[in-house]
């Protein structure tokens, strides 16, 4: 599974994303799906979704 396909990701999933600023650095961030804010069904850079933290990011590797 990689975070670039939605149909991988759903609410409850434990994900680690790169948030906006993070993005040069590739600092990530763990933690649990709340939403799903890509809506088309792939993307290159990783399926947007907010963290039950409030965080928002593409995800990088699903965990």
């Amino acid at each position: 599974m990689n975070g670039q396909s939605r149909n991988n990701i759903y609410p409850g999933l434990r994900v680690a994303i790169v948030q906006k600023q993070d993005q040069s650095t590739g600092r990530l961030t763990e933690g649990i799906v709340r939403d799903i804010l890509t809506n088309s069904p792939t993307h290159p850079h990783g399926i947007k979704v907010r963290l039950e933290t409030g965080e928002v990011g593409r995800v990088q590797e699903i965990r």
